[in-house]
């Protein structure tokens, strides 16, 4: 495929921008027309450019920075099935029309994930270990043992497991019990992204990196994106900038409240303590009041991620709460591995919706919005993508009620209803 990039560019901090830098995307310096115009490249952009590119539909998609930039390139790296709520309940609230399909989209999602990675040979550290929700106290048991009985009446691949068994698995004595998914898994969120980016493009999705969008016009029957040097012209634009949605449609922003999450990565284990600690790949997320989550990736680090302050920061210890939950769930840490080395750290902002559900919006005919994964992005965020540009091209209904944007009240005092 033609060189998609010209010169090197320079990532926010993480393990994963440390793996190497990337070529940047080309910005947009004309006027052009495309049948879908895409605004964000992050893992929603770029799933929909992909598919629709597959599709025969001339996209473009316009990032204010790169690929990965945003939350897409600098997540946990959790690859997870399902929505927050329990299918039952989806199937409460969305009804026979959306919620069937609803159900068995998000909890196949890490299906798409790892099928978009074979097919078109993307590098990420991609490992199917599973994934665990585990218990932190006697009363969150009742709602997972809920979870569990569901899955199995529906013939998905879960394992309770009990407190021995979380013991066995993740090396933490802790756990009252848990939830095991053989769906899930892991990558190197940033390696996948970029993965995305050059398939769509050898697929003839054209992206264009440093193009901010200043403005979304309506003309006659299309839409004009404008940025600094140029513009897109189309009946139709998604917009995908999830935790990173500024004033571009303020409405949109004003919809989600963004919540930081931060992840510290530890050098990698010495090999007794990797042989204890998650063995199989699996990746966790604790279901306590303020989710944590983590994973060992290929080279036996150590992910632990959690919430943060609401500011940007980088570097370990930046965050010490995260660090001294590894050691509350591993007090041999220390005495095992001496000292322990916390080699990079670094956050980022998730769109939290008032309903913990993912939304889709039609503002207005031709444009469409997508956003708020509510910490499950990576893989609800890829089928997204699928499921957007199958509506785009008239192949399928949208995959949850299209509705006007709905700011939440008293959304510029979020930092302080976050804290």
């Amino acid at each position: 495929m033609p060189a998609l990039f010209g010169r090197a560019v320079s990532l926010p901090p993480s393990l994963y921008a440390a793996r190497g830098p990337e070529e940047p995307l080309p910005l947009l310096t004309r006027n052009v027309t495309a049948d879908v115009v895409v605004i964000g490249g992050g893992l929603t952009g770029l799933s929909t450019a992909l598919h629709l590119a597959e599709a025969g539909r001339a996209v473009i998609v316009l990032d204010a920075e790169e690929p990965g930039w945003g939350a897409s390139g600098r997540n946990g790296g959790q690859v997870n099935p399902g929505l927050k709520t329990d299918p039952d309940t989806v199937l409460e609230d969305f009804g026979p029309e959306y919620g069937p399909r609803l159900v068995e989209t998000a909890w196949s999602a890490p299906d798409a994930v790892f099928d978009l990675i074979a097919r078109h040979g993307i590098v990420c550290d991609a490992a199917r270990g599973g994934t665990i929700r585990a218990a932190t106290a006697k009363g969150q048991l009742p709602a997972l043992r809920a979870l569990y009985a569901q899955s199995r009446a529906r013939g998905w691949p879960v394992t309770w497991l009990d407190p021995d068994d979380m013991t066995a698995r993740t090396g933490a004595s802790s756990y009252c019990g848990g939830l095991f998914d053989a769906r899930g898994g892991q990558i190197d969120p940033l390696a996948y992204t970029r993965g995305l980016a050059r398939a769509a493009a050898a697929q003839g999705a054209r992206l264009f990196g440093r193009s901010r969008a200043r403005a979304v016009r309506r003309r006659g029957g299309s839409w004009r994106v404008e940025t600094d040097r140029g513009s897109v012209t189309a009946p139709a634009v998604l917009l995908a900038t999830n935790g990173y949605s500024g004033r571009l449609w303020n409405d949109l922003r004003r919809s989600v409240v963004p919540v930081y999450s931060a992840i510290v990565a530890s050098a990698p284990l010495p090999d007794a303590l990797r042989a204890r600690l998650l063995a199989g790949r699996e990746v966790v997320y604790d279901l306590g009041r303020i989710t944590t989550y983590y994973r060992v990736d290929a080279d036996g680090r150590l992910l632990m991620g959690g919430r943060s302050r609401s500011a940007d920061a980088a570097g370990s210890e930046a965050f010490p709460a995260l660090v001294a939950h590894a050691l509350k769930l591993w007090p041999d840490l220390a005495a095992e591995w001496e000292p322990i080395r916390w080699t990079h750290g670094w956050n980022g902002q998730i769109a939290m919706t008032a309903d913990h559900y993912p939304h889709w919006h039609a503002p207005q005919p031709g444009l469409y919005a997508t956003l708020g994964y509510n910490g499950r992005g990576v893989a609800m965020a890829t089928v997204t993508g699928r499921e957007m540009a199958r509506f785009l091209t008239g192949e399928a209904p949208p995959l949850f009620p299209l509705t006007k944007v709905r700011p939440i009240p008293f959304h510029s005092a979020w930092k302080a209803g976050v804290a």
